[in-house]
């Protein structure tokens, strides 16, 4: 059984066991994740999903956080300007190990949902910012009474 995931803006056809390298995702080496953005499951029978296939899953073990191999991007101004500029970049991935493919159930599986550290930042951040935003609130409602009667 094969199916087709999504995952940091990339597809990619997986078996179990296959050894995957992906976009950097907030999980530590041995944990278990699940993706559930799967477009497509195939086996006996292929189903397409209408974007993605409903009670499909993809569960697989963290390897380790790894980088890529480093890209360099090199800059040269010619003629009067004789300036150069070098930058290099190494992207941080996520090495995954497909343990299974699930084509229905998988909401009931109980394994954490795979995110990228985007949005395990920005849930980290809205979830920061709420109390402080329920805190202010009421002063200023004190404050508008306070003004209504006067």
């Amino acid at each position: 059984m094969f199916a087709v995931l999504k995952t940091g803006g990339k597809q990619y056809k997986v078996q179990a066991g296959d050894v995957l390298r992906v976009e950097k995702l907030a999980a530590n080496a041995g944990d278990k994740i699940q993706f559930n953005e799967i477009l497509m499951v195939g086996g006996d029978t292929v189903t397409v999903g209408v974007p993605t296939v409903k009670g499909a899953g993809v569960v697989a073990e963290v390897i380790d956080q790894i980088k890529g191999e480093k890209t360099i991007h090199y800059v040269k101004r010619r003629r009067k300007h004789s300036s150069q500029r070098t930058k290099g970049h190494r992207q941080q991935l996520t090495l995954v190990r497909v343990t299974e493919v699930l084509a229905s159930g998988a909401e009931k599986s109980g394994v954490a949902a795979a995110t990228g550290t985007a949005d395990a930042r920005r849930a980290a951040h809205n979830a920061a910012a709420a109390p402080a935003a329920e805190a202010a609130k009421p002063k200023r409602a004190k404050k508008a009474a306070e003004a209504a009667a006067e």
